[in-house]
Formats: structure tokens, sequence, C-alpha cells
């Protein structure tokens, strides 16, 4: 690539990664020319590095509380998934159960980072005494270490569900994981629709592509889970919490 060549395709670089919803434009055409030696080609690539971690900037408070919940969220459906086994679930439940189990481990691991990236506090998840935790570290570790999330956001299971369908087997635990499992997935939904209608909110592309294909994800496994508990008659008991 001869070094005119290249100074144009730092250029346009410049003006596709740099412009999220169209607020920054190209450079103009002098300083395209300014990169035809190694200096300007060295001014480019510096320039191109300062916008892009200002770009990574560019999130807001309702961002962050997204990121922060969805973990909260996630880890109680790997609580959920983790009882398939032990609970005598059916063949399709239990591989339902792990399909949920590396999707929203790997989830979780995404929003971790994004959170690191930008300074916020994470929350991790550790197991104590057989029961997973999740803890915050980082910039409110101190303020109670929940970021107030929990039971309070839509969706979650209380305590009294969790406790039944700890105690259901086979054929029952079946019915009652599915049933709760719908309850989780359109809580879910629910904290993305209320990202999107908060003002500013959700244009970090990230946050966007993450929140709109959970969204999408979430809403498949809602209509596939509708589909199993018909199939079992639906539930029988352990009706949602609304």
């Amino acid at each position: 690539m001869t070094t005119h060549r290249l100074a144009l395709a730092v250029a346009l670089c410049l003006g596709a990664a740099c412009r999220p919803g169209g607020i920054e434009t190209a450079p103009p055409p002098a300083a395209v020319s300014s990169a035809a030696t190694p200096q300007g080609a060295a001014d480019f690539d510096r320039l191109y590095r300062a916008r892009k971690d200002s770009a990574r900037r560019r999130f807001t408070p309702a961002d962050v509380e997204f990121m922060q919940g969805m973990i909260h969220h996630h880890a109680q459906a790997l609580v959920m998934s983790a009882l398939a086994e032990p609970n005598e679930a059916s063949p399709s439940v239990r591989t339902l159960a792990a399909r949920i189990t590396n999707a929203q481990r790997d989830e979780i691991t995404i929003m971790q980072a994004w959170l690191r990236a930008r300074g916020q506090a994470v929350p991790e998840l550790h197991e104590m005494n057989g029961t997973l935790m999740v803890h915050m570290t980082g910039a409110d570790e101190a303020h109670g270490g929940h970021g107030g999330h929990g039971a309070a956001m839509p969706g979650m299971l209380s305590e009294a569900q969790l406790t039944e369908l700890r105690a259901a087997r086979g054929t029952t635990f079946d019915r009652l994981f599915l049933a709760f499992m719908i309850q989780h997935h359109k809580g879910a939904v629910a904290m993305v629709e209320a990202l999107f209608a908060k003002d500013g909110a959700g244009q970090d592309e990230a946050v966007f592509k993450f929140a709109s294909d959970a969204q999408v994800d979430q809403g498949t496994e809602i209509a596939r889970m509708e589909r199993m508990l018909a199939a079992l008659g639906g539930a029988t008991q352990g009706k949602p919490d609304p």
C-alpha cells in the first residue's frame, strides 16, 4: 500500500469509527494530504486512538446501571439453571438450562469487561457454601456492594419462588423452571425497554448491541419455553409473580 493510500485508509477509518449517530465528520482534504509523510501518518494514528478512547467514554449512568443490573439478573438465571440436573429435570429442560448457563456466563464476562474498561463498579460472582453470590467491586464497593440491585428488578424470583423451585423434582420441576424462567426472561426484556426509554441511554455502541441482542435472544427463548410449557400442560403450581 502506498503512503497516499495508507493516509486515505486512515482517514476513512476515522470517519467510520468515530461518528456514532453522525456527529463526527471525516477530516478535511488538507488533513488527508498531510498524512503523506510518516510523521503525518503517526499524527493520524494518535488522533484515531484519542477519538476512539473518547467514544468509549461516551456513556451514561443509565448504561452503567443497566449493565450492572443485568449481571445480577443473569446471576439468578445461573442459580436456577444449576438446579436442573440435581432436581431430575427432563433431558429437554436440562439442555435448555445448559444453553442458558453458557450464554449468560459469556454475557456476564462481556458486561464485566465493559464496566472495567470505563472504571465503573463491577458485580463479581463467587460461590459461598454452595450458593452463587454477587459482590460489587470498584467504584461503589464501599457503599454496600450491591449497587441497589436484587429482587426489585423486573422478573427476579422471590425467595419463596426459589425455595419452591429448589424443592421440586421431575416434571414438577420442569413446569416450575419453565414458568419461572419465562417470568425471568420477560423481566430482562423489560429492562432493555426501560434502558431505551431513557433520554441519551443506549447510545454507546457496545451497550446498544448487547441490549438489542439480549432483547431478541430472550424473546426467542421465551417463545420456545412457552411451547415447552404448553406441551407439559402448563404450570400447575408456582404461579409467577406479576
